[in-house]
């Protein structure tokens, strides 16, 4: 059985942002920081060399592949900020039509700066991820 690549490590989360090089991305790294900190109660933590990620959780899929993981995380990517919605996006689809300007693949929600989306959706999208991870049987927070 496979394990993940991306695992937590003990690399500063501010010092990481810091290597930003486009001023809006890391001024928008910082905020988004400070929402999901508040959001999940959790501290930040870089997962492998680039993703923030907040919380703990185990995750065992039917198919028998289990791992660890963050409930939320982001991270401050040259083409866009990417932010890790782990329960997806089939259950946001109004709230994605009031958010603003972005795109979304299976997990991930891809904006360029914070300026083109509705922060108080995107707060809401935020949460309701977070509860679905709390209360998903297959999630265990903490491993």
């Amino acid at each position: 059985m496979s394990t993940n690549k991306t695992v937590k490590t003990t690399t500063s989360v501010t010092d990481f942002i810091n290597t930003v090089e486009q001023p809006q991305k890391r001024a928008d790294a910082f905020r988004i920081l400070k929402l999901m900190q508040s959001i999940t109660g959790h501290p930040p933590a870089l997962w492998g060399g680039s993703i923030i990620g907040f919380g703990d959780v185990h995750y065992k899929y039917a198919s028998g592949r289990e791992g660890d993981w963050f409930e939320v995380g982001f991270s401050p990517r040259k083409a866009n900020l990417t932010l890790y919605i782990m329960s997806g996006f089939s259950r946001y689809a109004e709230l994605l039509k009031r958010l603003g300007k972005h795109k979304t693949g299976k997990a991930c929600l891809y904006i360029n700066k914070l300026s083109d989306i509705d922060e108080d959706i995107l707060k809401k999208i935020i949460q309701e991820s977070v509860r679905y991870i709390k209360t998903t049987p297959e999630v265990q927070e903490g491993s």
